[in-house]
Protein backbone atom coordinates (compact mmCIF):
# COMPACT_ATOMS: atom_id res chain seq x y z
CA UNK A 1 0.00 0.00 0.00
CA UNK A 2 1.09 3.62 -0.68
CA UNK A 3 -0.47 6.93 0.24
CA UNK A 4 -1.93 6.98 -3.29
CA UNK A 5 -3.72 3.65 -3.28
CA UNK A 6 -4.36 0.41 -1.46
CA UNK A 7 -5.71 -3.01 -2.41
CA UNK A 8 -8.40 -4.02 0.07
CA UNK A 9 -10.58 -7.06 0.85
CA UNK A 10 -8.03 -9.81 0.36
CA UNK A 11 -7.21 -12.09 -2.53
CA UNK A 12 -10.68 -13.37 -3.45
CA UNK A 13 -12.73 -10.21 -3.95
CA UNK A 14 -10.29 -7.28 -3.89
CA UNK A 15 -10.90 -3.61 -4.60
CA UNK A 16 -8.37 -0.98 -5.62
CA UNK A 17 -8.93 2.23 -3.67
CA UNK A 18 -7.06 4.98 -5.50
CA UNK A 19 -6.78 8.59 -4.32
CA UNK A 20 -6.59 10.89 -7.33
CA UNK A 21 -5.10 14.35 -7.10
CA UNK A 22 -6.80 17.13 -9.02
CA UNK A 23 -6.12 16.64 -12.72
CA UNK A 24 -4.75 13.13 -12.25
CA UNK A 25 -5.99 10.36 -14.57
CA UNK A 26 -6.34 6.59 -14.33
CA UNK A 27 -7.03 4.23 -17.23
CA UNK A 28 -8.84 0.94 -16.69
CA UNK A 29 -10.65 -1.88 -18.38
CA UNK A 30 -14.21 -1.05 -19.41
CA UNK A 31 -16.63 -1.60 -16.47
CA UNK A 32 -13.80 -1.65 -13.89
CA UNK A 33 -15.16 1.34 -11.93
CA UNK A 34 -17.19 0.38 -8.85
CA UNK A 35 -17.60 3.85 -7.36
CA UNK A 36 -16.03 7.29 -7.58
CA UNK A 37 -16.22 10.65 -5.87
CA UNK A 38 -18.62 13.17 -7.37
CA UNK A 39 -15.77 15.36 -8.61
CA UNK A 40 -14.30 12.51 -10.69
CA UNK A 41 -15.42 12.10 -14.31
CA UNK A 42 -15.40 8.84 -16.25
CA UNK A 43 -15.23 8.67 -20.04
CA UNK A 44 -14.72 5.89 -22.56
CA UNK A 45 -12.22 5.71 -25.38
CA UNK A 46 -9.94 3.59 -27.51
CA UNK A 47 -6.44 3.52 -26.04
CA UNK A 48 -3.83 4.33 -28.69
CA UNK A 49 -6.31 4.67 -31.53
CA UNK A 50 -8.50 2.39 -33.61
CA UNK A 51 -5.82 -0.06 -34.77
CA UNK A 52 -4.54 -0.68 -31.25
CA UNK A 53 -8.11 -1.17 -30.09
CA UNK A 54 -8.70 -3.77 -32.79
CA UNK A 55 -5.45 -5.52 -31.89
CA UNK A 56 -6.47 -5.67 -28.22
CA UNK A 57 -9.86 -7.08 -29.18
CA UNK A 58 -8.15 -9.77 -31.27
CA UNK A 59 -5.98 -10.64 -28.28
CA UNK A 60 -9.10 -11.29 -26.19
CA UNK A 61 -9.11 -8.00 -24.29
CA UNK A 62 -11.83 -5.36 -24.41
CA UNK A 63 -11.89 -2.82 -27.24
CA UNK A 64 -12.64 0.22 -25.06
CA UNK A 65 -10.90 1.64 -22.01
CA UNK A 66 -12.38 3.88 -19.36
CA UNK A 67 -10.59 7.00 -18.16
CA UNK A 68 -11.16 8.43 -14.69
CA UNK A 69 -10.08 12.04 -14.13
CA UNK A 70 -10.34 14.17 -10.99
CA UNK A 71 -11.40 17.42 -12.65
CA UNK A 72 -12.88 19.41 -9.77
CA UNK A 73 -10.52 18.56 -6.94
CA UNK A 74 -9.07 15.36 -5.46
CA UNK A 75 -11.24 12.28 -5.33
CA UNK A 76 -11.40 8.56 -4.58
CA UNK A 77 -12.01 5.77 -7.08
CA UNK A 78 -12.82 2.10 -6.39
CA UNK A 79 -11.95 -0.42 -9.11
CA UNK A 80 -12.55 -4.17 -9.39
CA UNK A 81 -12.36 -6.95 -11.96
CA UNK A 82 -15.04 -9.45 -12.91
CA UNK A 83 -13.39 -12.71 -11.83
CA UNK A 84 -13.04 -14.01 -8.25
CA UNK A 85 -9.33 -13.60 -7.78
CA UNK A 86 -6.42 -11.42 -6.83
CA UNK A 87 -5.13 -8.00 -7.79
CA UNK A 88 -1.47 -7.01 -7.64
CA UNK A 89 0.33 -3.72 -8.32
CA UNK A 90 3.55 -3.59 -10.34
CA UNK A 91 5.63 -0.42 -10.56
CA UNK A 92 7.43 0.00 -13.89
CA UNK A 93 10.49 2.23 -14.16
CA UNK A 94 10.64 2.38 -17.96
CA UNK A 95 13.58 0.00 -18.35
CA UNK A 96 11.51 -3.05 -19.30
CA UNK A 97 7.99 -4.08 -20.30
CA UNK A 98 5.57 -6.64 -18.90
CA UNK A 99 4.06 -9.35 -21.07
CA UNK A 100 0.51 -9.90 -19.82
CA UNK A 101 -1.76 -12.81 -20.66
CA UNK A 102 -5.40 -12.42 -21.67
CA UNK A 103 -7.65 -10.78 -19.03
CA UNK A 104 -4.63 -9.90 -16.89
CA UNK A 105 -4.73 -6.11 -17.27
CA UNK A 106 -7.06 -4.19 -14.93
CA UNK A 107 -5.86 -0.58 -14.61
CA UNK A 108 -2.84 1.70 -14.80
CA UNK A 109 -1.64 5.21 -14.15
CA UNK A 110 -1.66 7.74 -16.96
CA UNK A 111 1.84 7.26 -18.41
CA UNK A 112 1.64 3.48 -18.75
CA UNK A 113 1.22 2.33 -22.36
CA UNK A 114 -0.87 -0.72 -23.27
CA UNK A 115 0.08 -2.30 -26.59
CA UNK A 116 -0.18 -5.69 -28.22
CA UNK A 117 2.77 -7.80 -29.29
CA UNK A 118 2.86 -10.62 -31.81
CA UNK A 119 3.88 -14.06 -30.62
CA UNK A 120 5.77 -16.39 -32.91
CA UNK A 121 3.75 -18.80 -35.04
CA UNK A 122 4.63 -21.79 -32.86
CA UNK A 123 3.86 -20.00 -29.58
CA UNK A 124 0.60 -18.60 -30.90
CA UNK A 125 -0.60 -22.01 -32.06
CA UNK A 126 0.53 -23.93 -29.01
CA UNK A 127 -0.30 -21.52 -26.21
CA UNK A 128 -4.05 -21.43 -26.80
CA UNK A 129 -3.89 -17.68 -26.10
CA UNK A 130 -3.60 -16.65 -29.77
CA UNK A 131 -0.91 -14.72 -31.59
CA UNK A 132 -1.47 -11.34 -29.89
CA UNK A 133 -0.74 -10.73 -26.22
CA UNK A 134 -0.51 -7.50 -24.22
CA UNK A 135 2.71 -5.57 -23.70
CA UNK A 136 2.65 -3.03 -20.87
CA UNK A 137 5.40 -0.41 -20.73
CA UNK A 138 6.29 3.09 -19.52
CA UNK A 139 6.76 4.61 -16.08
CA UNK A 140 4.08 4.22 -13.44
CA UNK A 141 1.92 1.60 -11.76
CA UNK A 142 -0.05 -1.16 -13.50
CA UNK A 143 -2.67 -3.26 -11.70
CA UNK A 144 -2.99 -6.88 -12.82
CA UNK A 145 -5.88 -9.21 -12.04
CA UNK A 146 -6.18 -12.98 -11.93
CA UNK A 147 -8.48 -15.93 -11.50
CA UNK A 148 -7.51 -17.10 -8.04
CA UNK A 149 -4.71 -15.54 -6.03
CA UNK A 150 -1.55 -14.14 -7.63
CA UNK A 151 1.71 -15.81 -6.69
CA UNK A 152 5.19 -14.53 -7.60
CA UNK A 153 7.98 -16.93 -8.62
CA UNK A 154 11.40 -15.27 -8.32
CA UNK A 155 14.17 -16.83 -10.40
CA UNK A 156 17.90 -16.24 -10.01
CA UNK A 157 20.39 -16.15 -12.88
CA UNK A 158 19.99 -19.31 -15.05
CA UNK A 159 17.45 -20.81 -12.62
CA UNK A 160 14.53 -22.46 -14.41
CA UNK A 161 10.89 -23.18 -13.66
CA UNK A 162 8.11 -24.84 -15.65
CA UNK A 163 4.64 -23.26 -15.54
CA UNK A 164 1.32 -24.50 -16.91
CA UNK A 165 0.13 -22.11 -19.63
CA UNK A 166 -3.28 -21.60 -18.04
CA UNK A 167 -1.74 -20.27 -14.83
CA UNK A 168 0.39 -17.51 -16.34
CA UNK A 169 -0.47 -13.88 -15.60
CA UNK A 170 2.60 -11.78 -16.48
CA UNK A 171 6.39 -11.76 -16.80
CA UNK A 172 9.07 -9.22 -17.83
CA UNK A 173 9.92 -9.10 -21.52
CA UNK A 174 13.63 -9.72 -20.89
CA UNK A 175 13.02 -13.22 -19.54
CA UNK A 176 13.78 -16.19 -21.81
CA UNK A 177 11.12 -18.85 -22.18
CA UNK A 178 10.23 -21.77 -24.40
CA UNK A 179 7.00 -23.66 -24.92
CA UNK A 180 7.17 -27.43 -24.73
CA UNK A 181 5.33 -30.66 -23.93
CA UNK A 182 4.85 -31.43 -20.25
CA UNK A 183 6.26 -34.95 -20.75
CA UNK A 184 8.61 -36.55 -23.26
CA UNK A 185 5.80 -37.68 -25.57
CA UNK A 186 2.47 -36.16 -26.67
CA UNK A 187 0.42 -39.11 -25.40
CA UNK A 188 2.06 -38.97 -21.99
CA UNK A 189 1.61 -35.18 -21.87
CA UNK A 190 -2.09 -35.47 -22.70
CA UNK A 191 -2.62 -38.25 -20.17
CA UNK A 192 -0.94 -36.18 -17.46
CA UNK A 193 -3.56 -33.46 -17.93
CA UNK A 194 -0.86 -30.82 -18.42
CA UNK A 195 -0.05 -31.06 -22.15
CA UNK A 196 1.77 -27.75 -22.87
CA UNK A 197 3.92 -25.80 -20.44
CA UNK A 198 6.33 -22.84 -20.48
CA UNK A 199 9.94 -23.19 -19.34
CA UNK A 200 11.28 -19.87 -18.01
CA UNK A 201 14.92 -19.06 -17.36
CA UNK A 202 15.95 -16.41 -14.82
CA UNK A 203 16.68 -13.86 -13.71
CA UNK A 204 13.20 -12.42 -13.32
CA UNK A 205 9.84 -12.68 -11.60
CA UNK A 206 6.87 -14.57 -13.06
CA UNK A 207 3.36 -13.85 -11.80
CA UNK A 208 1.02 -16.85 -11.85
CA UNK A 209 -2.61 -17.39 -10.86
CA UNK A 210 -3.61 -20.19 -8.53
CA UNK A 211 -6.59 -21.24 -10.65
CA UNK A 212 -6.95 -22.10 -14.34
CA UNK A 213 -9.95 -20.48 -16.14
CA UNK A 214 -10.06 -23.21 -18.79
CA UNK A 215 -10.04 -25.89 -16.12
CA UNK A 216 -13.00 -24.21 -14.43
CA UNK A 217 -15.03 -23.92 -17.64
CA UNK A 218 -14.25 -27.58 -18.39
CA UNK A 219 -15.55 -28.54 -14.95
CA UNK A 220 -18.77 -26.58 -15.54
CA UNK A 221 -19.31 -28.26 -18.90
CA UNK A 222 -18.80 -31.67 -17.29
CA UNK A 223 -21.62 -30.80 -14.90
CA UNK A 224 -23.91 -30.06 -17.83
CA UNK A 225 -23.75 -26.26 -17.89
CA UNK A 226 -23.94 -24.70 -21.34
CA UNK A 227 -21.41 -21.89 -21.75
CA UNK A 228 -21.97 -19.42 -24.58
Amino acid sequence: MTSKYEIIHGESFPLIRYNLEMGEKLKAESDAMVSMSANVDVTGGVEGGLLRGIARRLSGEKFFFQYLVAKRGPGEVLLAHTLPGGVVDVELDGTYSLIVQKDGFLAATEHIEINTTLQSLSRGLLSGEGFLILKVSGRGVVFLSSYGAIHAINLKENEQVIVDNGHLVAWPDYMKYTMEKASNGWISSLMSGECLVCRFTGPGTILIQTRNPKGFTGWLKALGFSLK
